[in-house]
């Protein structure tokens, strides 16, 4: 099987898993950004370890993995997630470090690492979350319809970005970083998100949530998830420079890693939770 084969039949299960899953929302989502989290860290400490780090992937990849199970908890009511906690995360981390890699074993270097990957990774997916319980009409297609929306700009980002530097980029963005990146590609990038999110906005989410945005507002949206998913692939990137690797692993056919998948995600759904509040607007 071809690579191209392999990305589609990964792509055709995924997908509307994905979605079937955002859809039922509750325990299932937050499984689902659990399982997501756990694995990107896994990923996130192997490329550190091959930058030469020693992260506490033991205690770290399960507490990434934990993070979007404790949000669904607060959700619930069960607990509250409070500074405090959050707190007592990191001493643990910290209190790991003391048997684990001692005086001789980098322990400033492997808390700072543990602490960034479970941030990196279950912090920020944790977000898709709250986005999926934002929306003013409190039903599971319309917080799926708001859901899909970054995720949508973000897929059309990159294939915005992809297709036109593929097809006229000539002028580097950041060859150090990422050398296939063009300056025309990240316009590119941009352009395709902007033309979509105006037909998402009138024939999905406002018929199915009820809410909307102003055509500045819209557009301000799509060019800001646009931006911060091409800031997300160049950090991937960086770590993966960093650490001398192609891909952060092999976990998905044709695709890479969970990183590889999921890199501009981790930048664009904290900033989409921040944007979203203040634009939508109830759409009757």
């Amino acid at each position: 099987m071809s690579e191209l084969a392999r990305r589609v039949a990964v792509a055709i299960v995924a997908i509307p898993a994905a979605i079937g899953l955002i859809y039922a929302g509750d325990a299932a989502l937050a499984a689902l950004l659990g399982i997501l989290a756990a694995l990107a860290a896994w990923e996130f400490f192997r490329l550190a370890g091959l930058a030469g780090t020693r992260p506490l992937g033991l205690i770290g990849i399960p507490l990434a993995g934990l993070v979007p199970i404790a949000v669904h908890g607060a959700y619930l009511g069960v607990f509250q997630i409070t500074a405090s906690g959050v707190a007592v995360g990191v001493l643990a981390v910290m209190a790991a470090a003391i048997w684990t890699h001692g005086v001789s074993g980098h322990p400033m270097g492997a808390v700072g690492v543990t602490v960034l990957g479970v941030a990196y990774t279950g912090g920020m997916l944790s977000f898709a979350y709250a986005i999926r319980y934002l929306a003013y009409v409190p039903d599971r297609g319309a917080g799926t319809a708001l859901l899909l929306l970054p995720l949508l700009l973000t897929w059309a980002s990159d294939t915005g970005a992809y297709a036109v530097g593929r097809l006229v980029g000539k002028r580097k963005l950041i060859p150090s970083v990422s050398p296939g990146k063009t300056w025309e590609g990240a316009i590119g990038g941009v352009l395709l998100p902007v033309a979509i999110v105006g037909p998402y906005l009138k024939w999905v989410l406002r018929p199915l949530a009820h809410i909307g945005m102003t055509p500045a507002a819209a557009i301000a949206f799509a060019v800001a998830v646009s931006i911060t998913a091409q800031v997300g692939d160049l950090f991937e990137s960086l770590l993966k420079r960093e650490a001398g690797a192609k891909d952060s692993s092999h976990l998905i056919p044709g695709h890479g890693g969970v990183l590889d998948r999921l890199d501009s995600l981790f930048f664009v759904l904290p900033v989409s939770a921040l944007l979203l509040g203040p634009l939508l607007r109830y759409a009757p």
